[in-house]
C-alpha cells in the first residue's frame, strides 16, 4: 500500500506538470514528422545529395529540442527569471546569428531558404554577381554553410549560403563567362557628343 500511496501523492503534486510534459513531448514528436517530408520534398525537388535533407532535418530537430528543453525547464520549475533571462538572451543572440549577413550562422538559415528554393536545383547553372565581380558554374551540392558550383573547367568554387541569397544571381544565362572573374563594362555611347 505504501508504494500506491506514493504513486498517489507524486501524480497529486506532479500530474499537471506530467501532462504538460507529454504533451510537449507530443507536439514536438508531431512538428518533426510533419517537418521532415517537406524538407525532403524540397530536397527531392533541387535534386539534391541526401545528406542536404539529413542536414536539414537534423538542424530542425536541435532547434525545436533545445526550445522544448528550455519549455521543460520552466514547466518543471526552474527560476522563471532565470529561464527567461536566459532564453531571451539566447533568442536574441540567435536571431542576429542567423539573420545577420556578416553572421555564420546566417548561412544555416540561407541553407533552408537554398534547399526549398526552386530556382536552386542541383545542376542549374548560375552566375551570382558581386557588383562588377562574378561567379559561375553548375550547383553541384548544398551544404549548411556554403553551395558548391562547379564551373565548365571543372574548376570548384565553394560560395557561402549568405552570399549567394544577398547577391543577385542571374539562372542559366544565355553566355557563359569564366568561372570566376570581372564584369566587363558595357560600352555606352555618350549621349552628349559636345
Amino acid at each position: 500500500m505504501a508504494a500506491n500511496d506514493l504513486m498517489q501523492s507524486f501524480l497529486d503534486n506532479y500530474g499537471l506538470q506530467l501532462a504538460v510534459t507529454a504533451s510537449i513531448l507530443v507536439v514536438y514528436l508531431l512538428v518533426v514528422r510533419f517537418t521532415k517530408p517537406k524538407i525532403v520534398e524540397g530536397a527531392d525537388q533541387g535534386r539534391f545529395k541526401d545528406s542536404a535533407a539529413t542536414n536539414a532535418i537534423n538542424l530542425v530537430r536541435l532547434f525545436y529540442s533545445i526550445f522544448a528543453v528550455l519549455i521543460l525547464a520552466v514547466v518543471w520549475g526552474l527560476d522563471f527569471r532565470s529561464v527567461i533571462i536566459f532564453t531571451t538572451t539566447t533568442v536574441t543572440l540567435l536571431g542576429v546569428a542567423l539573420f545577420a549577413s556578416w553572421s555564420i550562422l546566417s548561412n544555416i538559415t540561407a541553407y533552408f531558404v537554398l534547399l526549398l528554393h526552386p530556382s536552386y536545383r542541383r545542376g542549374t547553372f548560375i552566375r551570382v554577381i558581386d557588383v562588377d565581380n562574378y561567379a559561375e558554374g553548375y550547383i553541384s551540392d548544398l551544404s549548411p554553410f556554403n553551395t558548391k558550383l562547379v564551373t565548365e573547367n571543372r574548376e570548384v568554387i565553394l560560395y557561402p549560403n549568405n552570399l549567394l541569397l544577398g547577391r543577385p544571381a542571374m539562372i542559366n544565362p544565355r553566355d557563359r563567362l569564366d568561372g570566376i572573374g570581372k564584369l566587363k563594362p558595357s560600352i555606352q555611347p555618350d549621349p552628349d557628343p559636345a
